[in-house]
């Protein structure tokens, strides 16, 4: 604290600012400087992004924007929403949907809607040219388990991927099933249990399909056996459809 004294406030804070990395979303707590001047970082940084210097993404929160020949970069879709993923250091949300269809080679859109799954849900909001939206997450998120529930929710969501056939989605999502490790495809059947059906019994069909059928007893007993789930284009990717009863 006593070494801010000598420096001005707005000396200060832009110093800080330089130390922060491009496309780094920060609000006034980013700033060690004792309560009372809230108002005068608040002021500050207002004046700072009037003058072109940061970049507001909305009320309250401000970036050092990345520029390039083309424009602005945003910054990375995780630091505009890292205030809904994480609280006092605790997970309690992560980014899926279409956040992460591009990332996993599901679609070659980048959508401004940002998912993200959440024990808790709330409301859509908006940040700068952002839509967020949230996805109930019925399993206890972890960060080893972050990786299996966005599968999980692509499947489940399968026909709503922007850009991609089910088809295509399928042959992809059985490439990403297919190279997990044994132990993954176990968690992954253990979490797919608090999903609908319908995903549990496409999860069923792909593990099926490459040659995991060992495993899949306990989404085989969860289902009720003289219900139908219709996927069309199901039966062009999985030879097994008719066992899991997918039309």
């Amino acid at each position: 604290m006593k070494k801010h004294k000598s420096l001005k406030t707005t000396d200060y804070i832009a110093n800080t600012i330089n130390r922060f990395p491009k496309g780094y979303v920060f609000t006034y707590e980013d700033f060690s400087i004792e309560v009372k001047k809230k108002e005068a970082v608040i002021k500050a940084l207002n004046r700072m992004v009037e003058a072109g210097k940061i970049s507001k993404l909305s009320k309250g929160k401000y970036y050092k924007a990345e520029k390039t020949p083309f424009g602005e970069v945003q910054p990375d879709q995780e630091q505009v929403v890292k205030d809904l993923l994480e609280d006092d250091g605790k997970l309690i949300g992560y980014l899926t949907g279409y956040s992460i269809y591009n990332k996993l080679g599901l679609t070659s859109q980048v959508s401004n809607t940002i998912q993200i799954g959440r024990n808790q849900t709330r409301p859509k909001l908006k940040r700068e040219r952002y839509t967020i939206s949230f996805i109930k997450q019925k399993n206890t998120i972890t960060r080893q388990n972050i990786p299996l529930l966005q599968i999980l929710d692509s499947i489940k969501y399968i026909k709503k991927i922007p850009d991609s056939s089910i088809k295509g989605s399928l042959e992809r999502l059985l490439k990403i099933v297919g190279k997990l490790p044994g132990n993954d495809k176990k968690e992954l059947v253990r979490l797919s249990l608090k999903y609908p059906p319908s995903t549990r019994a496409l999860l069923g069909a792909m593990l099926g399909e490459v040659k995991e059928e060992s495993i899949t007893n306990p989404l085989k007993v969860s289902l009720n056996p003289i219900t139908k789930y219709k996927v069309p284009g199901a039966s062009k990717v999985l030879s097994n459809t008719n066992t899991w009863n997918i039309l």
